[in-house]
């Protein structure tokens, strides 16, 4: 083991939400009630998982806070934007997802979290009509008084740090305009003369959050920090950046069996996936230019795992669709359903069928807790621009125009226990081919 030089995790830690809808509120509450010692955090890797540091006899395994200096719960201050007014309480008991049981006890806490306005466009999520919404000339204006919020929550609750992180709806596919996209300049340009078109509101929280000294996580599969000029601020301003799109339910699945099917030299000939969701989500992702935004996240895993230009006998000729269902019963309770076409020796074929009966604000939860601390770490270790090594969360991981996403869940998680020991001061010791 050698020195290292991440600085420890002083102070109080503000995550700021960019949404306070069925995930973050379940994720906030979650959180208190863990704290409070009511509640098990259940899915978090930072909270439960252990790896392994050292070899031979001198190997042990040791929680991730073991190793490095993550920020403990208790200092943790939440705050939030959203579209409308509800505090975290009437939002988590609008959304459903708990139980009045774990949701009482931290009720006066949860009632203090009041959203700020959000910056809102109708045109990039149309299903929804925001009620609490900020009014700007332009989307540098509205950039400003992000930037001024993240400023005023961190004196008002003594933060020594904040993370912001993306939470809210699936904005409609933005597509990569170079002229606006590839640089900097451009796209503040652009934000000033109200381009309404290649800014999507999530850019207006991606480039204030940068601005501010605080890293800013995607978890929608929106493309607002797939772009040239966010990755020249995060590297002006020396913050992390990560994303996309948190991997909860039927993709946290598919990068589990592809890399079995790939292992095991099983052809695929056809993978079907289809979801019914019930929340806010799969209300807006009822819109087809909103889907079109999750269907690329989606589609991206299966041919960058199963790559027909290794094994073309096998992987050349695979049918790849997804639907999202919008279907109001289900509320949170996502059902994702996959049928999977293999075959095996001498081109016979089989079939695989997966039911994935999940609550996705429960899967999602852990995940906001564990970028989020771990984005405030990266911080803390030097660590600045696109942030790989947190592909395991994700499901359509950043990259940029030079690498191709890791999307083998087992690869990101050797990747994440990499940077982890050396981040400790560890060996990096596991190889990743």
């Amino acid at each position: 083991m050698k020195e290292t030089s991440v600085k420890p995790a002083e102070g109080k830690l503000g995550i700021m939400c960019v949404g306070l809808g069925a995930v973050t509120s379940t994720f906030i509450t979650g959180t208190l009630m863990i704290r409070k010692g009511l509640g098990k955090p259940v899915g978090s890797m930072t909270q439960m998982d252990k790896m392994r540091v050292g070899r031979g006899a001198n190997a042990q395994y040791k929680h991730y806070g073991e190793i490095v200096p993550l920020a403990n719960l208790d200092d943790i201050v939440f705050g939030a934007w959203d579209i409308f007014p509800e505090n975290a309480f009437e939002s988590a008991m609008h959304a459903e997802v708990l139980k009045d049981r774990d949701i009482y006890p931290v009720k006066e806490e949860l009632e203090a979290i009041k959203p700020f306005k959000a910056v809102f466009d109708p045109e990039y999520v149309k299903r929804l009509n925001g009620t609490w919404i900020k009014n700007g000339k332009n989307r540098w204006d509205l950039m400003e008084q992000v930037r001024k919020d993240i400023r005023e929550f961190k004196k008002a609750n003594n933060c020594s740090r904040i993370v912001v992180i993306w939470a809210a709806s699936t904005e409609i596919y933005v597509p990569r305009n170079k002229k606006v996209h590839d640089d900097l300049t451009a796209l503040e340009t652009a934000m000033k003369s109200d381009d309404k078109t290649d800014i999507a509101p999530s850019m207006c929280y991606a480039y204030a959050a940068l601005s501010e000294g605080a890293p800013f996580i995607m978890g929608a599969p929106n493309t607002c920090v797939d772009i040239p000029a966010m990755w020249q601020l995060a590297e002006k301003t020396k913050m992390p950046i990560a994303g996309k799109d948190f991997k909860t339910g039927q993709t946290l699945m598919k990068t589990v069996l592809a890399p079995a099917f790939r292992t095991r030299c099983l052809g695929v000939s056809g993978w079907f996936s289809t979801n019914i969701l019930g929340n806010r989500d799969g209300e807006v992702l009822d819109c087809p230019e909103n889907f079109k935004t999750k269907e690329v996240s989606k589609l991206s895993v299966i041919n960058t795992i199963l790559k027909d230009d290794e094994m073309p006998d096998l992987y050349s000729n695979i049918f790849h669709k997804v639907r999202i269902n919008y279907y109001p019963p289900r509320n949170d309770d996502k059902e994702g359903w996959d049928n999977i076409d293999i075959f095996g020796w001498m081109g016979y074929p089989m079939q695989i069928k997966v039911d994935f009966l999940c609550k996705d604000s429960i899967l999602a939860a852990p995940l906001l807790l564990d970028l989020t601390l771990l984005c405030d770490l990266a911080v803390r270790a030097g660590k600045w621009g696109i942030q790989t090594w947190l592909s395991f969360f994700l499901k359509s991981p950043m990259h940029d125009d030079e690498n191709l996403p890791v999307h083998d869940l087992f690869k990101q998680y050797s990747i994440l226990k990499n940077a982890i020991r050396e981040m400790g001061g560890y060996e990096a010791d596991e190889e990743i081919d």
